[in-house]
């Protein structure tokens, strides 16, 4: 995934570090809905967090992923929600977009709230912006299509990568977010990327720290996103 090392670091060397080596992030389909026995008030509202190694988890508890961390970071707040996380380990856009439609076909209910959360590993690949951005907006037509809200957590590219590079993958996420009217966050490594304790040794995947930092960051934001529930 996408962070300052990167600016220093080979692109292959990341790339292993994030592929598909990582542990398995759950069943067949990459799921796992986190769960907290806290009182909430309101109708449940069920989110889906799709993305790659930093929603499955890599390295750390589940309990402690991004998912599970947000889900009760949205409890502690009076938010009922259920987060299930569908993020799957080495995932490019191009996977994600592969089990898009079946990962929302195997949602009952529906999400409430979709987060996609991709692009890191497209970055590691060197593979064309223009690839990942129609790899995004597919994924963006199909709930527009499904008429299911997104919050797009968006990614930045580094400057070894070159100016012309970095000016057109970093202008996919606002692009889009602008298009399809999507919730969106900049970049949502923001908060944590110049701190390197936050990170495990491969400085590309974040602590239980680090993932608890980058939900304290981004809450506000997820919980803004969530739709009223219908009276």
């Amino acid at each position: 995934m996408l962070l300052r090392r990167l600016s220093i670091a080979p692109a292959l060397g990341l790339l292993a570090a994030c592929g598909s080596s990582a542990p398995p992030a759950g069943p067949a389909a990459g799921e796992r809905t986190a769960a907290t026995d806290r009182p909430v008030a309101g109708p449940e509202r069920h989110i889906l967090a799709f993305g790659d190694s930093l929603f499955a988890g890599y390295n750390v508890a589940q309990e402690d992923s991004y998912p599970a961390q947000l889900e009760d970071a949205l409890r502690a707040k009076g938010v009922n929600a259920r987060v299930a996380n569908a993020g799957v380990s080495g995932d490019t856009t191009a996977a994600g977009r592969q089990r898009f439609a079946f990962t929302l076909d195997a949602r009952q209910p529906a999400p409430d709230l979709v987060i996609v959360q991709l692009g890191g590993n497209d970055l590691l690949r060197g593979l064309s912006p223009d690839e990942t951005r129609a790899n995004l907006a597919a994924m963006l037509d199909e709930l527009k299509q499904r008429q299911i809200p997104v919050l797009l957590m968006g990614m930045r590219a580094p400057p070894n990568y070159g100016p012309e590079y970095q000016q057109a993958f970093d202008a996919i996420y606002p692009a889009l977010a602008q298009e399809y009217g999507a919730a969106f966050i900049p970049f949502w490594l923001e908060s944590i990327y110049r701190d390197q304790s936050l990170f495990q040794q491969d400085r590309i995947h974040p602590t239980e720290e680090g993932i608890e930092a980058l939900v304290a960051a981004t809450v506000d934001e997820v919980a803004e996103a969530i739709p009223q529930a219908e009276k």
